[in-house]
Formats: C-alpha cells, sequence, structure tokens
C-alpha cells in the first residue's frame, strides 16, 4: 500500500477542515488527520469522527482555533485534547504526546514533537495511521500492511500497551470484531489471557461502555469465542459461562437475512439466560441504564409464546405483558430455529411461526379499555375498592372477548345483577 492516500475523501475535502489543519501547520508546528477516520476510510467503512494530532500545544491550539474563526472546548485538556467546532462539525485535536507514567487506567503525559513517539504510545497498528491535509497516508509503525491482513496488532510488545490501560484488553476484541479477519494476532490474544484480571481495575462504566460497542459490531461471534477461549468473556459476564454463547451465529444470520438492526442488548439477551434474578445482578454489576436493566429484566421475565399460538391469543398475551420483551423472546427464537430449520421440518414450522407472531406483533397497536371510574359514578357506584374491583372485572371480560365489547356493553354489565356496587 505505498503511496497510499484518502484524497479521495468527501470528509477530506472539507473546506472548514483543511483551514483548521492548515493554522494548526503554521510556522515550524504541523497537524495530520489521525485514527479511525484514515483507518476507516482505506478499509471502505463509514467514518463518523475526525481526530487531529499536532504539535502545537493545547493553549496554542485553543488561540490560533479561536482565531481562525472556530470554537474550542477544553475537553480534555489535561491530556493535551482540545475539541475544535469547525464548520460544525467537533474534531478532537490532540498534542503529540508520550506516557510518562501509567497505572492502568489513565496515563500521565508528557508533550512532544515526535510523530513516531506519538505513535509508538497507541494501542493497535491500525489506529495509528495520520493523513495530511493532502491526504497522503503516514504510516510510522506498520499499520498499512495489517489493515491489508485485516490484522488487529497491538504497536511493541503487547502485555506493555495492555499494562498501560488494561481497557486495550476489551478494545483488541471488539477491534477484531469490526475489522479483523481470520484468527485474531497470536502475540496479542495470548497477552490478553495472561493480563486478563487487570480487567477488575477498570471501572464498570469502561467495561459495560466498550462491551456494548463489541456488541453492536457488524459480527461479534467470532470475537466473543476468542474471548471465551481467553477467558475474559467470563470475567466480564460471567453469566454466560454456563449459559453459552452458540445463539449469537444465528442471532447474526438473522439479522443479515431478514434486515434487522444490530443490536446490542438483544445480542447480550442472546448469550445470556433468562433469569430475572441473574439479570438484576447483571445490571447492577455493569451499572446499567435504568432503560437497559428494565428492558433485560423484563426480557427475562416474559413467557415465550407458542410457535402455533393463535392470533387472537397472542393479543391478549400482548395486552397483558411488555411488548418489546415479547418481541426479544420472539426475535431470539426465530434466530434460533432459523439455525436448524434447514435439516429439521420441526424447527421450519417453529421458525414460520415465530415469523408470523413477530410480524404481528410488529404492527400491534394497544387498544385502550373504553370505561373508566368517571363512566360509573353516574350508575350510582362511588370510588373505592368496589370500583375498582368492578373495573378490573370489566377489563377482564373486554380482554376475553378480545377487546371487541363496546363502552355501552360494558357499562350494562355493571349494573347486571351481581356486579359490585
Amino acid at each position: 500500500m505505498s503511496g497510499t492516500s484518502v484524497a479521495g475523501a468527501a470528509w477530506l475535502g472539507d473546506p472548514s477542515l483543511q483551514k483548521l489543519l492548515a493554522v494548526l501547520s503554521e510556522g515550524n508546528d504541523s497537524a495530520r488527520v489521525v485514527g479511525g477516520a484514515v483507518r476507516n476510510t482505506l478499509l471502505g467503512e463509514a467514518v463518523t469522527d475526525i481526530d487531529i494530532a499536532t504539535t502545537t500545544l493545547p493553549d496554542e491550539t485553543v488561540r490560533r482555533a479561536e482565531g481562525a474563526g472556530f470554537r474550542a472546548v477544553p475537553t480534555g485538556i489535561e491530556h493535551g485534547t482540545v475539541t475544535v467546532i469547525a464548520g460544525g462539525v467537533p474534531h478532537e485535536v490532540t498534542t503529540l504526546r508520550s506516557d510518562i507514567a501509567t497505572d492502568g487506567r489513565r496515563a500521565t503525559v508528557a508533550y512532544g514533537r515526535d510523530w513516531k513517539v506519538d505513535a509508538g504510545r497507541r494501542d493497535f497498528t491500525v489506529n495509528a495511521l495520520y493523513a495530511e491535509a493532502d491526504g497522503t497516508v503516514i504510516d510510522l509503525v506498520g499499520g498499512l500492511a495489517d489493515l491489508e491482513t485485516r490484522t488487529i496488532r497491538f504497536i511493541g510488545d503487547a502485555e506493555t500497551r495492555i499494562r498501560e490501560d488494561y481497557l486495550r484488553i476489551l478494545r483488541f476484541f471488539r477491534f477484531f470484531a469490526q475489522y479483523g479477519g481470520g484468527r485474531p494476532d497470536a502475540a496479542g490474544l495470548l497477552a490478553c489471557a495472561r493480563l486478563k484480571d487487570g480487567i477488575s481495575r477498570l471501572s464498570v462504566e469502561r467495561i459495560w461502555a466498550e462491551m456494548k460497542k463489541l456488541l453492536g459490531a457488524s459480527d461479534p461471534s467470532r470475537a466473543l469465542l476468542w474471548m471465551r477461549q481467553a477467558g475474559v468473556l467470563n470475567l466480564v459476564l460471567p453469566e454466560t459461562e454456563k449459559w453459552g454463547i452458540d445463539a449469537i451465529h444465528g442471532l447474526v444470520a438473522a439479522e443479515r437475512d431478514l434486515g434487522w438492526l444490530a443490536d446490542p442488548l438483544l445480542r447480550l439477551e442472546a448469550i445470556v439466560p433468562p433469569d430475572p434474578a441473574r439479570m438484576v445482578e447483571l445490571a447492577e454489576r455493569l451499572k446499567l441504564s435504568n432503560g437497559e436493566r428494565d428492558r433485560l429484566l423484563a426480557w427475562a421475565s416474559a413467557p415465550l409464546p407458542a410457535h402455533d399460538m393463535a392470533e387472537a391469543v397472542f393479543a391478549r398475551l400482548l395486552y397483558g405483558g411488555d411488548l418489546q420483551a415479547c418481541s426479544d423472546r420472539l426475535m431470539l427464537a426465530l434466530a434460533s430455529a432459523r439455525s436448524y430449520a434447514g435439516t429439521s421440518d420441526r424447527h421450519m414450522i417453529e421458525a414460520g411461526g415465530y415469523g408470523r407472531l413477530l410480524k404481528f406483533a410488529s404492527t400491534w397497536k394497544r387498544p385502550v379499555f373504553p370505561v373508566a371510574g368517571k363512566d360509573l359514578q353516574p350508575l350510582g357506584i362511588a370510588p373505592g375498592p368496589a370500583m375498582g374491583d368492578l373495573l378490573r372485572r370489566l377489563e377482564a371480560d373486554w380482554i376475553a372477548a378480545n377487546f371487541a365489547l363496546t363502552r355501552e356493553e360494558l357499562l350494562t354489565r355493571a349494573t347486571a345483577p351481581g356486579a359490585p356496587g
């Protein structure tokens, strides 16, 4: 890949980015785009963030950016990073640096002007590629060769890189899931296995953020397998140890074939047991958001509808349950059944049934019970426990009738002999 360039990339032609690179390269200074934007462009992947490395010190970065009419925010200035908003696009601009002390979670840095030293402190070779303003790619650590083979390789000694920040263990598998091919780099895999206990030194928020990204990769199945082989997965998600991760393959295949979007939470549900108590423990341990916790708990508590369930019965189940949880159950069941449908008539029939129910659920609208307490008061029924009992009985009748009873029919039942009053 000699003479490699990203000159044709749309993002590089942005006038605001070019202006920012120019002002940061005045005098004896220089600035280059670094990392993901360069890597993804060369791989033909989407580019979401455009980060910049520069020889200017943070205060000088701010001065030059603001002098050019851009907004500069000192988001990580203690580590040399300033976020510059140029043309409405935020760019993390970081001064070249070297690590002078690390504790496995964070580093004390010293600023410098040596591009090779800056590249050497990064995690993987494919993340240490720079691009000049004209698109010329600068490779100081062998990243281009690794891009060609889709090898995720630590820069220099793998164990040294990991000890600088143990999150790099999870990043190794996450980048393998997203960009890797074949088998993981042997030295990197061995280093992750040897140093896996260092993960316990990380905050659970960082662990879950990285795992969520891994689960959102195009196909995390191979990475999860190698994580399990290295003993890393059981440390992060002990719930998978006896449950297994085989279902992830069928889910990824169903996503591809049926056009489902990659869903990290659904993929997590595919590799953990539907046990409400364990889901509560998982959510507390990893400090999941309330929404993530509630979804996992509802999924673990929801029944799996029978594949041959009548739609009228299914509608009653949906009314009394959680639509998202039921859909999650059906998607996982459909993915599993599809995995065996090619060699099993039973599974083919099940897949058809789950697909039918899932389609029904996707268009189902929750019906509104047409009677409220205010409708019962004119009938002489006062607010209180008796009214509540009557409303619950009427709603049960309405559900049993497949939601077909009208308001008038329900009110007639409310005044029938034997109704609470």
